[in-house]
């Protein structure tokens, strides 16, 4: 027994240094967690990109394997985010008569969920004590993470928990937005993808196209515009607000 499970190790050990083995792996992660999300009639704590984050760190856990050399076989995957998020700009485009005619809603939901969310994790920061530095992290959490990463940045936060905050909050977004929403019985597709445009970046619209293409399509509007509008008034927030 001790000898096959040598065996297996030294198998992955030498897998390990092959720049497609971890881009394979996360695929197939995320491929497998989609086939249990669907399975589970889209379940909401089943969410693809939940399950697969969490197999591919127990993974890496369980084979002392450093982020380093995880990323390097899975770049690919990263470099692809820019073209992905291109992409959504064609649904926009499709379902742009109905932005228009929402138009006036949809500044007064920026204004509201950007401050919201701004000032709620600059005041439970300021309650529970913590740093500027930390303050500066935690407040643009529900950005999109490369634009959170330059908030932090340009406020001296720590650049890597930014991004792991904002990461952990599109995912979080993701699991209870859609129970919450049917919990309080709020069914227009418009206002469910703006809000969580909004609030959860990247992930959330993700979920978004996966319940309607109305909802994705508002949700990437709702992305856009927040990540624009926190940028210029994030760093305001946390000059004038005492801590």
């Amino acid at each position: 027994m001790q000898d096959a499970i040598a065996n297996l190790t030294s198998i992955f050990v030498y897998l390990g240094e092959e720049p497609l083995l971890w881009l394979t792996l996360t695929m197939g992660a995320f491929i497998a967690a989609r086939a249990l999300f669907e399975y589970a009639n889209r379940f909401a704590l089943l969410n693809p990109v939940l399950i697969a984050s969490v197999a591919i760190c127990l993974l890496l856990y369980s084979t002392n394997t450093p982020y380093a050399a995880y990323f390097k076989g899975a770049q690919f995957i990263h470099f692809l985010l820019g073209p992905a998020i291109i992409v959504l700009a064609v649904p926009v485009w499709r379902y742009r008569a109905a932005l228009w005619r929402a138009r006036y809603a949809v500044l007064a939901a920026l204004v509201t969920g950007g401050l919201t969310a701004g000032l709620s994790a600059i005041g439970l920061a300021i309650l529970f004590g913590l740093d500027d530095s930390m303050i500066a992290a935690i407040a643009p959490k529900s950005v999109t993470a490369p634009v959170a990463m330059g908030i932090a940045k340009s406020l001296g936060g720590p650049v890597s928990l930014a991004a792991l905050l904002a990461v952990l909050t599109g995912i979080t977004g993701a699991v209870i937005a859609t129970p919450l929403f049917n919990a309080f019985g709020f069914s227009d597709w418009r206002g469910r993808g703006f809000a969580v445009g909004v609030t959860c970046h990247g992930i959330g619209t993700a979920h978004a196209f996966q319940i309607s293409p109305v909802a994705g399509s508002f949700a990437t509007i709702g992305m856009a515009l927040n990540a624009l509008f926190s940028a210029l008034i994030l760093p305001a927030l946390y000059l004038v607000l005492p801590g």
